[in-house]
């Protein structure tokens, strides 16, 4: 506990000298780099769910793309560029030349809720992660090939469960999955022919499907959001599972692709292990298909519609062993032979100017949409929509509005039952989410990203308090 304060006491020291330095920088000097200002929106560092840009020499073609306007920073679920520690002594360049990447971040985010819970509180949480990407043909002569290797480490305290708010959906959505050090990704990837694209190894769903960032600090617009309601076996980033994908590029920039993934409880397990490989107790299977829009017309996007089923067994919710509800007879739950669900994303730019498929600025929109299993998911559904304005304010490096809205549903079986038991305070419903965030990016190593946040109905709850969060998420990138 000790040097978890003296940790977070140190990194937080740097954010302020960060900040301090950047307010003595004309911001309207120089731009950045070429190589920096024309990232893959998916290259944000406080994207805690993805790995940074390493500049070892991958297409992002291959990559599944995340089209919203975006600071290099503070998205918690992609990786951030070369930051503070710069190309020191050309050391990544020389590197990069021979197909070896290398990326280290640590992710802030800090909340205070002047509203709502049970009592007052500031918390901040954080991942550090350091990560590396080889490309295998630069390295070994193998043509289409790349190998990722991750391990992250979350610490920190959590505002949702010390403050009482009593959320759906956590308003810090870095903290979780266990304040330990894990293998996120070890993975192999490969190109066949033009078309084909094969990955195997330690991964997660959240990678390939459903795919969406973290721009927000609101778990209800992070990530891929199966995984927000069905976590148990939809293991979001930073568990990695047993894997193996196939995607097909098809004509006029359509794609299909499906997967495998093993069902391991021991994936939670909260102390470092590099990989289990016994505990199994099902295979995750997701078929997406999609369309992508990209170039420099000012209209990028991407569509995507996709389904999952689980053989992992569940416990209904609604019904005991004998199919009479469970909150009369008091009895173990019906078990469920399998889980599924289906989902819809989509990301498209509404004005500005785009480059490399990427939106330079302007006004985008997002909408995330997610039904899962009514027998055996306790949310079952969750809608989010939102938008990001990139280029608000003139000279301003790397500023972003963001606007989301979410609608996180617990299942009607499971308020059914409660209305069924006379001990229950409430009966739960649906919970609303609402963030607003400003990002910018004073230094090519520091994104900062004030938010505030407001949850209505939390917990699904008519009559709790609602809840009002004062955030900051912030990125340092070494």
């Amino acid at each position: 506990m000790r040097k978890d304060r003296v940790a977070a006491a140190v990194l937080a020291g740097m954010l302020w000298t960060g900040s301090a330095h950047a307010q003595q920088v004309d911001v309207g000097a120089s731009p950045p780099p070429p190589e920096t200002a024309q990232q893959p929106p998916e290259t944000s560092s406080a994207d805690t769910q993805r790995q940074p840009n390493t500049g070892a020499g991958r297409s992002p073609r291959n990559r599944q793309r995340d089209t919203s306007p975006s600071a290099l920073t503070a998205d918690t679920q992609n990786a951030p560029p070369p930051g503070l520690i710069g190309d020191w002594q050309e050391i990544r360049t020389r590197l990069g030349r021979r197909g070896i990447g290398l990326t280290a971040r640590y992710a802030s985010e800090s909340g205070y809720n002047f509203a709502g819970g049970t009592r007052k509180l500031f918390r901040e949480t954080g991942q550090f992660d350091v990560g590396t990407l080889l490309d295998l043909e630069k390295l070994i002569g193998l043509g289409g090939g790349a190998f990722q290797a991750t391990v992250t480490w979350r610490r920190g305290y959590d505002l949702t469960q010390d403050a009482g708010l009593g959320t759906l959906q956590q308003v810090q959505e870095v903290y979780g999955r266990g304040q330990t050090m894990r293998v996120t990704q070890l993975w192999y990837e490969q190109k066949i022919g033009p078309a084909v694209e094969i990955k195997l190894g330690r991964t997660n769903p959240g990678e390939d499907f459903a795919v969406f960032s973290c721009h927000f600090m609101n778990l209800s617009f992070c990530g891929a959001q199966p995984g927000n309601l069905n976590g148990s076996y939809w293991q979001n980033w930073p568990i990695g599972q047993w894997g193996a994908r196939v995607r097909v590029d098809l004509p006029r920039d359509f794609y299909v692709q499906t997967a495998a993934y093993e069902i391991n409880p021991r994936n939670l397990e909260n102390h470092f292990f590099i990989a289990h490989f016994k505990g199994a107790t099902g295979v995750l299977v997701p078929v997406e298909g999609g369309w992508s829009r990209g170039g420099d017309d000012g209209h990028v996007g991407s569509y995507k519609i996709g389904g999952w089923i689980a053989t992992e067994h569940g416990d209904d919710v609604f019904l005991d062993v004998n199919r009479r509800p469970i909150a009369i007879t008091g009895m173990d739950p019906l078990r469920r032979d399998s889980r599924y669900g289906v989902y819809f994303t989509m990301q498209q730019q509404l004005t500005g100017e785009s480059k490399d498929g990427k939106a330079m600025n302007g006004l985008s929109m997002f909408a995330n949409v997610t039904q899962a299993d009514r027998r055996t998911s306790v949310t079952d559904n969750q809608v989010a929509l939102g938008l990001f304005y990139k280029g608000l304010v003139p000279h301003v490096p790397g500023d972003v509005l963001g606007i989301g809205v979410a609608r996180t549903n617990v299942n009607g079986r499971v308020a059914a039952g409660q209305r069924l038991d006379p001990a229950r305070p409430a009966v739960q419903g649906a919970e609303y989410a609402a963030e607003i965030y400003y990002s910018i990016h004073p230094a090519d190593w520091l994104e900062m990203r004030p938010n505030l946040q407001y949850i209505h109905h939390p917990g699904g709850v008519a009559a709790a308090d609602d809840v009002a969060v004062l955030g900051m998420k912030a990125a340092i990138t070494l």
